[in-house]
């Protein structure tokens, strides 16, 4: 059947070839059994091959429908990229040996700024494949390090030290946007300075700082967010003063001063004069 049909198809039936190959194939498929066709493994391929070499490959099925065609392509990918995706032993990696877990805490107690990622790549250059999850369960059962201090447990510590800073915005009736900086003393709860501009730059910024603590009334701590006003010039002025910095993000500032006191009294009075 095959050499015939390469014979066909020299002469330029190409379309006359191929139907002719799907009916004899299911005329042999038919043949086998008296009863339901049974089909063979060679038949799938052939049908599969078929499709994907003829347009109209539907037009000569007759033993079955064209889904399951479509539907036995399916499986053989399915089939074809399992056995390539299959590599090494299936199922759970063993369990990690004691050497690799005393050397995974070791290196954390040597370098108590690695974490998890840059252990497990200093590991992978040793050639010592673990992944990057169980080196994590191996430092959380290990770590016996206190934990660092809440920020209500630092306010708690050193609340007569501490002054935050920060910035909110005031709308004019006349469409203007003014700048609002404010200094609060969290022991209590007062607002120690403030002012407001229409164009806040570093410059002012470092100046009124210096102004809101005179005669050596600077606070021990200071807390800002990482604004980018808060420039070179306005650290160096804070340094001047002796006021060590804790910068925060603006979320944790926020929380921050909700915990010492509540502005929304002091915002609504500046905002109405």
């Amino acid at each position: 059947m095959l050499v015939r049909g390469l014979a066909l198809s020299c002469r330029g039936h190409h379309e006359l070839v191929l139907e002719n190959l799907a009916l004899r194939q299911q005329l042999i498929t038919v043949k086998r059994s008296d009863r339901r066709p049974r089909v063979r493994r060679r038949d799938r391929l052939f049908w599969i091959a078929l499709a994907a070499t003829w347009r109209h490959w539907r037009t000569a099925l007759v033993f079955v429908q064209p889904d399951t065609v479509v539907r036995w392509h399916r499986e053989w990918l399915r089939r074809r990229w399992m056995r390539r995706s299959r590599h090494g032993d299936v199922g759970r990696p063993r369990t990690i040996g004691a050497e690799i877990q005393a050397l995974v805490r070791d290196m954390a107690a040597a370098n108590p700024l690695w974490g998890a990622p840059r252990i497990h790549g200093e590991l992978r250059v040793l050639g010592i494949d673990i992944s990057e999850r169980t080196i994590s369960r191996l430092l959380a059962r290990g770590d016996s390090a206190p934990r660092s201090q809440t920020w209500r447990t630092f306010l708690a510590n050193h609340l007569p030290a501490v002054v935050s800073m920060d910035f909110f915005t005031v709308p004019t009736l006349t469409g203007r946007v003014l700048f609002v900086l404010v200094l609060l003393s969290h022991e209590r709860r007062r607002v120690i300075n403030f002012d407001v501009t229409e164009h806040p730059t570093s410059e002012w910024t470092a100046q009124q700082i210096v102004e809101a603590f005179p005669n050596q009334t600077a606070p021990r701590w200071l807390l800002r967010d990482r604004d980018r006003i808060y420039s070179e010039t306005v650290r160096r002025r804070i340094a001047s003063l002796g006021i060590g910095e804790v910068v925060s993000s603006p979320e944790s500032l926020g929380r921050i001063l909700t915990l010492s006191a509540s502005l929304g009294p002091f915002v609504a009075n500046v905002s109405t004069t």
